[in-house]
């Protein structure tokens, strides 16, 4: 059982310092835009530009 208990803290160990390094590379300005996808959702990942048609809705009194 010590055995066991000593692999899972060892593996707990790596998540974490797998997980503070992928922080880190997220504060990371310019790395950010090739590993991070929430630019795309939010759309303000560069300039794309795209036609809008407005429309007026007339009421007839």
């Amino acid at each position: 059982m010590k055995r066991f208990e000593g692999i899972l803290f060892k593996l707990a160990m790596i998540q974490f310092i797998f997980l503070l390094i992928a922080q880190l590379l997220l504060l990371q300005s310019d790395i950010t835009p090739y590993i991070s996808k929430i630019q795309d959702y939010e759309g303000v990942n560069g300039d794309k530009y795209t036609k809008t048609i407005e429309t007026m809705i007339l009421e007839d009194d």
